[in-house]
């Protein structure tokens, strides 16, 4: 299981709480919940988030990068 970590400083954009978002990583994706009202986010890494795969000029969204070890 993953460490989750406090970010200090950082306000809840749900409900507006300070100091109550922990940050851990899940399978290379980013988590981010509020322990006073339960909201959460998910986000990839930046590298991901930047890429685009265009076919018949459509962008297409990354489900994941693979990265063998």
């Amino acid at each position: 299981m993953a460490k989750k970590r406090f970010i200090a400083g950082a306000i809840c954009p749900a409900c507006k709480q300070q100091d109550t978002l922990r940050w851990w990583q899940e399978n290379n994706i980013e988590m981010v919940e509020c322990v006073a009202c339960d909201h959460t986010d998910r986000r990839l890494p930046q590298a991901a988030e930047n890429s685009e795969h265009i076919a018949d000029d459509k962008p297409e969204q990354v489900i994941g990068i693979f990265k063998p070890e």
